[in-house]
């Protein structure tokens, strides 16, 4: 299989000056992100209107493109823990709420928060038999942050629905990667800065066909059905599809949206390939020079206990990796090739 950062495509988007593995924290920006960012920040110095709606209804439909589900059902805001926040708020006092340990705050905290709630957290691979007909949401990330786990999503879904459970499945870590299809879920919410290679600042929610029970408790002018006449007062009307869930966003975050398209040119699939193909190599080269990774399999996240110390050497050595919990963590995706991972195994050993 050719490797995807040689692909014309690829080769033409990035253009990294170090050794760029972390794109768990943070995704490289294609040139086209770029340009699109540089152009809406010209015409605001320039005294030109902002375009509020076409590049968003473009982002919402490539979005929902790649998690094949209707644009109907996809908001567009700016957080995860703002739109978790959001499905928090509408459940009942005293329902119960599955998660993970040490799963990300920002999709488990507003479910702590509300204090009235009954948050059962259990070991990753436990959530699908911890499961039970009192539990009225799981919420979980398909894939975890800090060592890259995934979680056994077609049992999570057949539990779920054998108990009427709903589930919130939170695709940071996923998206862009790992074929999914949102319809198969209640709620899913992302942001868009790592596999996605978007920026800071702009997320995504999808929904049920009927909402889910949630309410537009954040909805501003731009959640009603017309927006421009939804600038005073209440919002009367709410638009009539999950754009009803919107906020405001920063338009050069979703001019940085433009990287959407890029991951459908190139295609989840082979995504998934490439980057699984490099965790790979790297896994099998840590264990030739002695490291134990932690178990993580199909995934493009790679943890290495005790090696975390190493963040800074390695920065300094051109090489970026993330340090999380003593952990050395390292990301493939689709512009590394094996020269990257091969880069990292020779630090490594000296």
């Amino acid at each position: 299989m050719p490797n995807l950062d040689r692909a014309p495509v690829v080769a033409s988007e990035f253009a990294p000056t170090r050794v760029y593995l972390n794109t768990a924290a943070v995704g490289l920006i294609p040139a086209r992100s770029a340009r699109a960012v540089r152009a809406v920040l010209d015409g605001g110095a320039a005294g030109l209107p902002p375009d509020f709606f076409g590049p968003v209804d473009e982002a919402r439909a490539a979005y929902a493109r790649i998690m094949g589900v209707s644009a109907d059902r996809v908001a567009v805001g700016t957080s995860v823990v703002g739109y978790c926040a959001l499905i928090a708020a509408s459940l009942p006092a005293g329902a119960e709420v599955l998660t993970a340990e040490g799963d990300f705050s920002s999709l488990v905290n507003p479910f702590h928060v509300r204090g009235d709630l009954k948050v059962r957290t259990v070991p990753l691979e436990r959530i699908p038999d911890e499961v039970g007909p009192g539990t009225a949401m799981v919420a979980v990330s398909a894939v975890q942050s800090a060592d890259g786990r995934l979680v056994d999503l077609p049992a999570l879904r057949a539990a779920a629905s054998a108990h009427g459970a709903r589930i919130c499945l939170d695709v940071s870590q996923a998206a862009g990667w790992l074929p999914l299809d949102a319809g198969e879920y209640d709620f899913t919410v992302t942001v868009t800065h790592k596999w996605l290679c978007g920026m800071f600042g702009l997320s995504f929610l999808t929904v049920p066909e009927d909402f889910g029970g949630l309410l537009p408790l954040a909805a501003g002018w731009v959640a009603g059905e017309d927006p421009w006449a939804s600038c005073y007062g209440p919002v009367t009307e709410p638009a009539g599809t999950a754009r009803r869930f919107d906020e405001p966003q920063s338009v050069a975050c979703v001019a940085g949206a433009r990287s959407l398209a890029l991951v459908e040119e190139v295609g989840v699939e082979a995504v998934r390939r490439h980057d699984l193909a490099l965790a790979d190599r790297f896994r099998e080269g840590l264990l030739r020079l002695g490291h134990e990774p932690l178990p993580s399999p199909g995934s493009p996240i790679v943890s290495v206990p005790g090696l975390g110390g190493r963040r800074a050497a390695l920065s300094t050595a051109g090489i970026e990796v993330s340090d999380r919990a003593g952990s050395l963590r390292a990301a493939f995706h689709l512009h590394n090739g094996p020269g990257d991972v091969d880069r990292l195994l020779d630090a490594l050993e000296r």
